[in-house]
This record gives structure tokens, sequence and C-alpha cells, in this order.
């Protein structure tokens, strides 16, 4: 079985237990247990929802520092498009850009620049009629791995192209490499990403077997530093850098790449409550009118990423703003041979993190207790149990992870004192026991 990699960590010492992380987590990768939390390792799909939620900062990213660079000859930043958001009053991308060379980078190349090839490869794809529809965008990694989790029926609806981070590593490595005549190895090149889980699927992709990118740095961590450079900067300092257009750079919010194929039969949701709806939606096959489904775990899309600094819906209007002074695109492929090199190399496969069992008529036999075990509980979903659902602790006691005596609520309808409860609870408890008295009388 293949290495599972994670950029999503738990700081026990922090952890008190509060269950937060528990109801918001996508796939249910969290427990709480002896009053500490853990992540579930095959479940997590890195999107940061936990770090975004957990009062304690107990959740947290582990990415590249600045430091890294150093261990390379020659060094190149990526910039996500969100990084353009964060900054007030910017009217010229080049600034930032600039920016990350006085900071020690030998060579900048945007994202959205790969990105404007992305846009203009699937334009092509959809003409030829050959992809399942809609199809789903494979932008945000944390979506691909929810799908292969949650909706594996949803496979064959993705997207068959590398993400615009990965075109724009194999851009700028061979570019470096025709400049400086450098080896590969001696090449160091950097991702200032928005968010955990696009670290996590440049360390383990899907799709494909290797990323051409050797670090992730987070937005939040160059951000200071990066400030103090462009204020430094004088109009004639200002290297022109950008090579990208308003395709490029709006695929930072939700929306962006959607509208970048230029079609009108497309739906864009963000925000991992809303993706999961949509998901739910496609696979009961109530939304085929469409042509592409854009989905950010997000919040307004990449630009309210979990490692940004800047509120989400601010840094999408400065995207808007942005925008206007750019043309509509600099970047596209010509041909088929093009499309070829941004294609993916291998089958994203379902994930069987949620599997009961290898052999069918085990795991159909787990399933019928386990829905035996839910109907015996509450149906509360309160987590008291440290589980999300009372399904899922009927999902954690059939594989033996959990007991049936974990749910306090269940063991209170059988006379328990109800006295210690939160009153929401209380009530629901002490109303279930009177109604049924009044069925007896009845």
């Amino acid at each position: 079985m293949a290495k599972i990699f994670h950029s999503v960590r738990l700081d026990d010492e922090k952890c008190v237990g509060c269950t937060n992380c528990i109801k918001r987590c996508p796939t249910e990768a969290i427990r709480v247990r002896n009053k500490k939390a853990y992540i579930i390792s095959d479940r997590c799909i890195d999107c940061g929802e936990c770090i975004r939620v957990c009062p304690q900062h107990a959740k947290y990213a582990v990415m590249e520092r600045l430091e890294e660079t150093t261990k390379y000859k020659y060094n190149i930043a990526l910039p996500a498009p969100a990084l353009y958001g964060q900054f007030n009053n910017l009217e010229n991308v080049d600034y930032v850009l600039t920016g990350l060379k006085r900071l020690g980078f030998d060579k900048v190349v945007e994202v959205s620049k790969a990105a404007e090839y992305i846009s203009s490869a699937t334009r092509m794809m959809m003409e030829t009629d050959t992809l399942k529809k809609p199809v789903i965008s494979t932008a945000c990694p944390a979506v691909v791995r929810l799908i292969r989790i949650r909706f594996p029926n949803l496979i064959p609806n993705l997207l068959p192209l590398f993400a615009p981070v990965d075109f724009a590593a194999r851009i700028a490595r061979e570019e470096a490499i025709k400049e400086t005549g450098l080896k590969d190895e001696e090449i160091g090149v950097f991702f200032i990403s928005p968010c955990p889980a696009k670290r996590t699927a440049l360390k383990n992709p899907l799709g494909y077997s290797k990323s051409g990118v050797d670090g992730a740095i987070a937005i939040k961590d160059i951000y200071p530093q990066l400030v103090q450079n462009m204020d430094k900067l004088k109009l004639e300092d200002v290297e022109v850098i950008n090579d990208s257009g308003i395709i490029g750079v709006g695929w930072a919010s939700s929306g962006g790449e959607a509208a970048g194929l230029l079609k009108e039969r497309y739906l864009a949701a963000d925000g991992i409550r809303n993706v999961i709806n949509v998901l739910e939606e496609l696979e009961d096959e109530k939304l085929n009118d469409l042509d592409f489904i854009e989905l950010n775990c997000c919040t307004s899309g990449c630009v309210g990423g979990v490692l940004t600094v800047e509120n989400p819906f601010v840094a999408k209007a400065r995207i808007q703003r942005l925008r206007k002074f750019m043309p509509v695109s600099c970047n596209s492929i010509r041909n088929e041979y093009e499309l070829e090199e941004l294609s993916l190399t291998e089958e994203v496969t379902p994930s069987p993190a949620l599997k009961l069992a290898d052999n069918v008529v085990k795991a159909m036999r787990m399933m019928s207790e386990l829905k035996k075990i839910e109907a015996s509980l509450p149906g509360l979903d309160c987590g008291i149990c440290g589980a999300p659902s009372c399904r899922a602790l009927a999902d954690d006691i059939v594989r033996g992870y959990a007991e049936e005596t974990d749910c306090v609520l269940s063991k209170l309808q059988l006379g328990g004192n109800t006295d210690w409860l939160p009153a929401p609870f209380r009530s629901k408890v002490i109303n279930e026991e009177v109604g049924e008295e009044k069925n007896d009388e009845g």
C-alpha cells in the first residue's frame, strides 16, 4: 500500500477535545477520544477546514520555509494567482513578482500563466466531446481527494489535465536548465501556496507519478517579508515579469476557471458544504444539463485558502479590480501534441478509506450490523461520543474502534439521569421518553 502523506497535523498539547473539528470535517476523518482529537490518516483530504475552525490552534499545516531555498544553486518561485489578492491598491502584479525576486528567488514564473494553458487545453477537449459531462475541474486537490473517498462514481467526470502549478513547474524547469546550464537537481522550484492541500498534492500526486515542485511555502509565511520588499521598490526597479491575463489571474477566485472556458453552461461552487451539496446532486443525476463544474473547498476559491492573510471576500474583490487592467489571455496551446503534454499520465482511482471490508459478503454483513446499531442510537449527532454523527459512531463500532456504551445519550434513554446535560440535549431525551409514555397510554 502506498504511503499516505499529509500536510495537516495535530498538536496534542494544544488540543482540549472540544469537538469543533469533528463536525466540520468533510470526510469525517477526525475523532475525539480521551479528551484529545486524532486524525484518521486515510480519510483526511488536507482541506484545512479543521485548521480554520480550531479555537485552540491545535491543527496546523506543515509547509516549507524560505530557508529551504539555500539547498539549491538556482531557485524559482511559482506564485499562485491568489497571492495578488492579498495586497491593497495593487494595480501592477509586477510589483509582487519583483518583490519575490528581492526575497532571493532567481526566477519567477506565474501559475496564472500555466492556468491559461490549462484553460485553452480544456476548451479544446470540450470541443472534441470525448469527456464525460459535466466535467469536474481538478484544480482543487482537496476536491479530487473528496471525490475519491466519498463520491468514487464521479471519478470518470474528472478533467484529465494537470493542475496549473504542475505545468508551471515544467515550464520553469525547462527554461531554467536552458538559461543556466545547471542540472535538474541543482534547481529548486517552490510554489507560493494558499492551502495545505496543494502541498499534499505535490508530495503525493494523483494522476501522475512525480511533481516537478520541490516545496510549497505558505502565503502567510512569506507575506510579511514580501510586503517589506515591495514597499522599498521604486518604479524604475520593477521588472516586467507578468505574462498572464484575465483568464489566468481569474483562477484565483471561484468561477474564474469556469468563466475561462467561454461557455455558459457551467456551475461554480465554493465552501466545503456547498461543494458536497453539488456533488450529491451530481451523483443523483440532477445536474446533467451542465458542461462544466468548478468546485473549490475554500470560501471564494483559492483566495480564501486557510494559509492566506486577507479576508476572502476582500481578496476576491481585489482580484476582480486587478483584472480590469489586463489582456484577456496571453497563453494558449496550438495543437493536439501540446494537449498531450498537459494530460494526466495515470488514472485517478477510488480510495478504499470508507470500505468496510474487502470481502463483499463480510462487508454486507457489517453494513447490516451498522444500520441496526445506527437505528438504536438517538440520532442527535451531538458529538459527545467523539464521533461527528450517530452513523459515524455506528461505523466505528462495527470496525471495532468504539463501543455502544460510548453514546451517553443512548444509555440515558434507558433510564439514566439527564440533569447534567445541556438543556437542548436534556429536552430531547425527556421529550422522547414522554412520547413513549403517551403512546403506551393510548
